[in-house]
C-alpha cells in the first residue's frame, strides 16, 4: 500500500475526546483483515490534541516541537518529518478504545463530529 500522508493545520475540527482544539491532523492509508481475513482498505485520520495525547513518547516529542518552534517550515521541516512519522507509527500499533469509540459514535450521532 502506497503511504500518502495528509497532514492539515488549518480549519480543525474541536479534539472528539475533550473538544479542544488539536494542533494538526493527519490522514493516511490504513488496513485491516476482516472477519473473513480479507484485507480491507480504508483511510484514517488522526488528531494530535495538546491534552488527550499526552503520555505517549511520540505524540509528547512532536507536541514539544510546536511548543518551541510553534509552526513548521524550512529549518524544522526534517525534524518534524521525523517526529510526525513516529506518531503515526505509534497510533498504528495502538488499537481504539472501546471508551473513546463510543464516545465519538455519539458526538457522530449528535452532529458534533
Amino acid at each position: 500500500m502506497e503511504l500518502d500522508i495528509e497532514i492539515n493545520f488549518d480549519d480543525l475540527p474541536a479534539c472528539a475526546g475533550c473538544a479542544g482544539q488539536p494542533l494538526l491532523s493527519a490522514r493516511f492509508p490504513h488496513s485491516w483483515l476482516n472477519s473473513r481475513g480479507e484485507e480491507v482498505i480504508g483511510v484514517r485520520e488522526v488528531a494530535l490534541c495538546p491534552q488527550c495525547d499526552r503520555g505517549s513518547r511520540a505524540a509528547d516529542e512532536l507536541q514539544a516541537l510546536f511548543a518551541v518552534d510553534e509552526q513548521v517550515g524550512l529549518a524544522n521541516a526534517e525534524a518534524f518529518a521525523i517526529l510526525i512519522g513516529a506518531w503515526l507509527e505509534e497510533i498504528g500499533q495502538n488499537s481504539t478504545g472501546s471508551h473513546r469509540l463510543e464516545m465519538e459514535w455519539e458526538q457522530w450521532r449528535q452532529g458534533d463530529l
